[in-house]
């Protein structure tokens, strides 16, 4: 027997069982680490699902305010109109008590002064608004461009002043508690979000009224600003003004007692 070829055969046959072994140990870890990976991806796919709850976990902020403002204002526009049907069924009650009493004159005239009951007749119309979008004036902010509550709070003021009989904005009544508020570039009447131009109506003497208008320091700073930089501001006569009931509440929920 030739010894040299006897030990190369056997060199060879521990070389290839050795190599079937290195190749079973490498494909169970392959095996082993298939499916840790899987067991991990599951692991974090259901963190993430429980973190969640069913919604996007980058959802858009800014997409999430505007559609909670829609929904809102669509909101506010349903609670207007049951007020209103409410408001109407407490006048009618409120008209069958009072002539049952003598005071159905004196209630009439309580609410016209209120605002509960809608009026009509000649007045001025003013609208303000915004100045063009392509006004960009060197060294002026942005703020300086766009109405402000301030500037329609003096017309309204100006027309009080000037005897207005009653006032309506954006076609909303304006009474003593109404409040008005700037949100971003928008106006908030009454719990609905508003976008210029403003349109502000007041039943009364038109003479009057402008004089109201022209006496107020407040509404000459706001027209220099329409000179200056392109801000809307017109004055209208018109013959006939509907200008509807207040609708909401009347109540004041806070007040302060000044010294």
């Amino acid at each position: 027997m030739n010894v040299g070829s006897w030990l190369g055969r056997r060199v060879r046959r521990v070389r290839r069982n050795i190599g079937r072994n290195q190749e079973r140990s490498r494909s169970a870890r392959g095996r082993v680490g298939t499916v840790l990976v899987c067991v991990l991806a599951g692991l974090m796919m259901t963190v993430a699902a429980i973190a969640a709850r069913g919604t996007d976990l980058r959802a858009d902020r800014n997409s999430d305010i505007r559609s909670l403002i829609v929904a809102q204002g669509q909101r506010n526009s349903e609670l207007k109109g049951e007020a209103d049907r409410i408001g109407k069924d407490i006048k009618e009650l409120s008209g069958q008590v009072g002539g049952a009493s003598g005071t159905s004159e004196q209630l009439d005239r309580a609410q016209l002064e209120a605002g509960l009951t809608a009026v009509s007749g000649p007045g001025l119309r003013v609208t303000l608004s915004d100045a063009p979008g392509d006004v960009k004036p060197a060294g002026v902010d942005d703020d300086s461009l766009v109405v402000h509550q301030q500037d329609i709070q003096a017309v309204v003021n100006a027309l009080w002043s000037g005897g207005a009989e009653a006032i309506s904005i954006q076609g909303q009544r304006i009474i003593s508690t109404t409040g008005i508020k700037c949100v971003g570039n928008t106006v908030v009447l009454h719990g609905v979000p508003y976008a210029p131009p403003y349109v502000i109506e007041a039943i009364g003497g038109s003479a009057d009224l402008r004089a109201g208008l022209g006496s107020s320091k407040a509404v000459t700073i706001y027209k220099q600003y329409v000179e200056a930089y392109g801000l809307g501001y017109s004055v209208e006569d018109v013959g006939r003004l509907d200008l509807p009931a207040f609708s909401g509440s009347t109540g004041i929920t806070n007040a302060e007692k000044e010294d």
